[in-house]
């Protein structure tokens, strides 16, 4: 058997690209993005009663995943990257069918888009569906996993001071929160676990319209060199 899908709406986010995203949502409020509801789900009667919902499951699809043969087990991030266990008992993207869920918070609704913030989605994502959270049955306070029992340990992130400044000039300019977003982001460290870098490799990421670039001087500790507009092309 098989079914086509055809797509709600289309994510507009901070994210660029995929490095860098969080693993899971919510773990960086300050993710915002624009979910644009395509005809006929733009209208105000398929978003009657969404008003005082302040969370959204999203179910979307990995449209920038690689595509290749099917495998049963994949290497998660969470376990280093080099640990390898049951697909199923993963989120990761690699999956029978490119198919995700999110939680995330509703902001706002206007002129048939959605307001999110805490998003873990790449910018052009298509959703499929939008589901309320339903606390007292999504939230379940006995619910265990041993391969993530809890967040991941942030590492800390400094700036030089020449950042710092463009930082917050960019964050005027987009009226986004984009230093607590860089600070959130590069906390829970997305570089592969198993890389140990030298103090002279350099990483980035482009975030909304401008270029974050950051390097590793100590291994538990990111300092940020630069956030500068990206050169369009």
């Amino acid at each position: 058997m098989s079914w086509q899908f055809e797509p709600v709406g289309i994510i507009h986010s901070c994210f660029a690209e995929k490095f860098a995203i969080p693993r899971q949502p919510l773990l960086a409020p300050a993710a915002t993005a624009r979910l644009e509801l395509l005809p006929p789900y733009n209208q105000p009667e398929a978003l009657e009663g969404l008003q005082g919902v302040s969370h959204l499951w999203l179910i979307f699809v990995f449209h920038a995943a690689a595509s290749g043969p099917q495998h049963l087990r994949v290497r998660p991030p969470r376990l280093g990257g080099n640990q390898r266990i049951g697909v199923f008992a993963s989120r990761a993207t690699h999956r029978p069918n490119p198919i995700g869920q999110s939680v995330v918070r509703l902001e706002g609704i206007e002129n048939g888009q959605l307001l999110l913030s805490g998003v873990d989605l790449l910018d052009g994502t298509p959703v499929l569906d939008i589901k309320p959270y339903v606390p007292y049955a999504d939230a379940i306070d006995n619910a265990i996993n041993p391969l993530a029992p809890q967040p991941p340990e942030a590492i800390a992130v400094t700036w030089t001071d020449a950042a710092r400044e463009e930082a917050q000039q960019h964050q005027d300019r987009l009226r986004q929160p984009l230093v607590a977003l860089i600070e959130q982001c590069l906390s829970q460290d997305p570089k592969p676990a198993y890389q140990q870098p030298a103090p002279d490799r350099e990483y980035g990421v482009q975030l909304w319209d401008v270029n974050v670039r950051w390097h590793y001087p100590h291994s538990d500790q990111i300092r940020i060199l630069s956030v500068r507009q990206a050169t369009l092309t």
